[in-house]
Parts: structure tokens; C-alpha cells; sequence
């Protein structure tokens, strides 16, 4: 699925329908699951922003993986030439709502530069080497640390809920090496 995720037919159908299908199982399943997490076993968090122009909450469906104890997330759009509306509306309000396995945090948005986005979205490769094709056909993709805010730092919700993001990317890396035995690498 995942290969194919990053087609461009695949792309551009998955852009318009996968959060529509997300948004109902991920409320169904009490913020455990969604569409793309079962489909892809990719560790999927939910993204609340507020509108840069209406100003309303919006969630969306992301990968998320956690470096150096922070979430990232990569603006990828499936990639397609423009950068996603979340990605706006965080440029404009840095301030969102993480939830990952039900437990909600608040967070703080900032965009990698220089050496430190190339190092996060290399992990992002090996989550998810789709966002090779997507750069490729795109721009320059965007990657985003999402932190908690500096007076909630030490928070134990933030703390348990990147836990969680981490125990999903690392049991999504040991399923992978199971499947791929010693064949010597992903056949992406």
C-alpha cells in the first residue's frame, strides 16, 4: 500500500478522500485509529489547527514520528505543488492540539531548517519513502517539530501521548525488518 500511496494516481486520489474516511473512524474508534494507520500501519496523529482565514478548528490526519523527544511532521500534501492548508494555518498561528492514541496535548509548531529538517525528514524516509517521489515532484517539502509550549513543557500528557507516537513508529520499523527478513532492505 505504501508503494502505491506514493503514485501519482494514488496521490492525487488519496489527497481528496483519506481524510474524509479518517476523520469518522478516528471519532469512532475514541482517538485510536484511522483509515491510514490500518491501511499503511504508519503511526497516524491528529493535527487540530485553527483556520487561517475562518479562524475555525481544523484536524487533520498526519504521520507523525517523534525525534529527540519532540513529534514531526512533514508538509508533504501527497505531493502535489502546493503546501497544505494546515501547514498555512500553523505559519499563521503556531499554537495546535496534538491527539495520538486518544490522549490530546497541546503544541507548539516550528518549522525545521538547515541540517536539522534534512536529519528529520531522512527518519521521515525511513517511515515512510514516499516523501522521496513527493519532494521529487513537488517543491521543497516542509518539516514541522511540534513541541509542547514552553510553559508546559514538562508536561505528563505530552510526554505519554510522543511515547505512544514513538512505540508506533518503532513497532512499524520491526514489522517492516520481520517482513523483509534478510533480503537487505525496503522494496520501495
Amino acid at each position: 500500500m505504501r508503494r502505491t500511496a506514493a503514485t501519482r494516481p494514488a496521490s492525487w486520489f488519496l489527497a481528496r478522500t483519506l481524510h474524509h474516511l479518517d476523520r469518522p473512524v478516528h471519532r469512532i474508534t475514541h482517538g485510536r485509529t484511522t483509515v491510514a494507520a490500518e491501511l499503511t500501519g504508519l503511526p497516524v496523529v491528529m493535527l487540530t489547527t485553527t483556520g487561517k482565514k475562518s479562524g475555525r478548528l481544523r484536524t487533520v490526519p498526519l504521520v507523525g514520528f517523534r525525534v529527540d523527544g519532540r513529534l514531526v511532521v512533514i508538509a508533504s500534501n501527497f505531493g502535489r505543488s502546493r503546501h497544505p492548508s494546515w501547514y498555512l494555518n500553523l505559519r499563521e498561528n503556531p499554537r495546535a492540539r496534538l491527539t495520538i492514541d486518544g490522549v490530546t496535548s497541546d503544541v507548539e509548531a516550528r518549522e525545521l531548517a538547515g541540517m536539522e529538517r534534512d536529519s528529520c525528514f531522512e527518519k521521515g524516509l525511513e517511515l515512510y519513502p514516499g516523501y522521496l517521489k513527493y519532494g521529487q515532484r513537488a517543491r521543497r517539502i516542509p518539516v514541522i517539530s511540534l513541541e509542547p509550549p514552553a510553559s508546559e513543557s514538562h508536561s505528563t500528557g505530552w510526554e505519554r501521548s510522543t511515547r505512544r507516537a514513538d512505540r508506533a513508529a518503532n513497532g512499524h520499523r520491526n514489522d517492516l525488518v520481520g517482513r523483509l527478513g534478510d533480503r537487505g532492505g525496503a522494496d520501495h
